[in-house]
């Protein structure tokens, strides 16, 4: 007799998601295979897939390492071993997405998905983020320009290391429909237009969906393209100068519905377009932001204090002079006062000469400020009234607040999707490949991988709701809104175990827990066949 196991874990449920949506199928009907490899582009793919979420803290590049000690056939299918999941067939599946089109396959992809699932498509969130890269990057020369590896600016604050911007859009539910890469130096205004501009054209939608984003898509040229036949929300920025001395006056704001937000309604033409604008008063955001307030006030009066000591060694040719640099001063020093403040004058040579006046000479008299510093307690507690506003604005003229509000919340689903994509234990953001064109089809990948992520966790979350089933969280609590990493771990230790005597073969899926089938059972039939759970 002969026992042998290996750990299938949560793998299964990642494998059965892939072929529920239908991913291979696409990819095979699209990609070619190459005649001396005998891994097919959607194999590959799942591959990658599988080792992008196996979430154990490998890089991308270490695949048949990793497959080691996974059932590979099992998983992915056919006679395939890991030794067969090497760099030059990884690479020949990457060459092949860039080659077709890594967004244009990604929608392809999606569409497949939208015929037969149900995602919804209410509030779509368009967002980018920069993904720092490591090393020296070579380009083809073909038709189809790639993305430049260069130095732009980064979202995680690191101006020394060149990168690539990366654009999506996603629903309420966190589901990437839209992936594409940009060059490093990429502006956020162009390519969150360019990627609501191309979801509109590739995906069919209803009148009634909203492109929520933040205050990157909000310029005059942006709201002037998009409309009137796109319903949009974004957040006004504050540098535009009607948004400024609204967010500056003194206004009186009427409560939402969740009692930690106020808000007053305002019309407006930016751009063309008739929009509604709302600016909220948030009490957690005020919160937030009076930390950074003080330590700013701190920092802004021992400046101001230094300012002073110079300015009071000025000197002005009459009383008139001295008053109006005194005003001066204090508009450049909003949060401080001069208290005590007293002009005086005094008598000099001329010409800048120094020492003791001689006998008649004729002197001159020059004027200078005596004053201190004290902080401006009423400007003070103005400005602390107006922190945690923001203004929203809409091209729907009759959305009300409390929904305007709601709508553009959901855009931390895209947000999400960017902290999972640069997850340390995700690892995908640790790119080494040396060709730019992979990079731009590997970014296809790792939203890919958001993909199945985020639509197990949805239909999990959705089902466990549905059936009135629970699974145990991290305090062992029954809970219906678990997240997929959590469900990732719960099913760390489940095996395949194949006994071997003569000529039977028995195989069995080991250390499976009741929670899990249940689990199991919400993802569907794709599913249960990985865990030997087929009726």
């Amino acid at each position: 007799m002969k026992i042998t196991s290996t750990q299938i874990d949560h793998l299964g449920l990642v494998s059965g998601v892939f072929d529920r949506l239908g991913i291979g199928k696409v990819i095979d009907s699209r990609l070619r295979k190459s005649r001396h490899h005998k891994v097919p582009h959607s194999s590959a793919t799942k591959a990658m897939i599988l080792n992008g979420l196996g979430l154990m803290g490998q890089r991308l590049y270490l695949y048949p390492e990793y497959y080691e000690k996974v059932p590979v056939s099992k998983l992915i299918g056919g006679d395939i071993q890991s030794s067969d999941l090497n760099d030059d067939v990884l690479g020949a599946t990457l060459d092949a997405i860039y080659h077709y089109g890594p967004t244009e396959l990604f929608n392809e992809i999606v569409l497949e998905i939208m015929n037969h699932e149900d995602l919804g498509s209410q509030l779509l969130h368009a967002d980018t983020t920069s993904f720092n890269v490591q090393g020296e990057y070579e380009r083809d020369d073909d038709e189809r320009k790639s993305i430049e590896i260069t130095l732009g600016h980064s979202k995680d604050g690191r101006m020394d290391l060149n990168q690539f911007v990366l654009s999506m859009v996603s629903n309420q539910h966190g589901i990437p429909i839209f992936v594409q890469a940009h060059s490093g130096n990429s502006s956020d205004k162009k390519t969150i237009i360019e990627a609501i501009r191309r979801v509109k054209e590739g995906l069919d939608f209803n009148d009634d969906t909203y492109f929520v984003a933040d205050s990157a898509l909000y310029s005059y040229e942006n709201i002037n393209h998009l409309g009137e036949k796109i319903s949009w929300i974004t957040r006004v920025p504050a540098t535009i100068s009607e948004a400024k001395e609204l967010l500056d006056a003194d206004i009186e704001m009427m409560p939402c519905q969740d009692d930690r937000y106020s808000c007053h309604i305002f019309r407006s033409s930016y751009g063309g377009i008739e929009q509604r604008w709302v600016m909220f008063h948030s009490l957690p955001m005020q919160e937030r932001m009076e930390k950074s307030f003080q330590e700013r006030l701190e920092k802004d009066t021992k400046s101001a204090q230094v300012d002073l000591n110079k300015f009071l060694r000025r000197e002005f040719a009459c009383e008139a002079d001295a008053r109006k640099e005194a005003e001066i001063w204090l508009d450049q020093h909003p949060f401080q006062k001069l208290v005590d403040l007293e002009i005086v004058t005094k008598c000099k040579r001329a010409g800048q000469k120094r020492g003791r006046p001689k006998k008649g000479e004729d002197m001159v008299t020059v004027y200078q400020i005596l004053a201190r510093l004290e902080i401006n307690e009423e400007i003070l507690e103005k400005a602390r009234h107006k922190l945690g506003r923001f203004i929203l604005a809409s091209n729907d003229t009759e959305i009300d607040p409390d929904t305007l509000l709601g709508y553009y919340k959901g855009q931390q689903s895209v947000e999400r999707g960017f902290r999972f994509l640069k997850d340390k234990q995700f690892r995908v953001a640790e790119v080494y490949l040396k060709k730019e064109e992979r990079i731009e089809a590997l970014a296809m990948i790792m939203v890919l991988c958001l993909l199945v992520y985020s639509f197990a966790e949805w239909m999990i979350r959705k089902g466990l709701k549905q059936n009135g089933q629970f699974v145990p969280d991290q305090k062992g609590k029954p809970t219906q809104r678990p997240t997929l990493k959590w469900i990732c771990f719960l099913f760390y230790g489940v095996a395949e175990v194949t006994v071997e005597i003569g000529n039977e073969v028995h195989r069995e899926i080991a250390n499976l827990k009741d929670y899990m089938i249940i689990v199991i059972r919400v993802l569907g039939k794709e599913c249960e066949k990985y865990y030997e759970m087929e009726a």
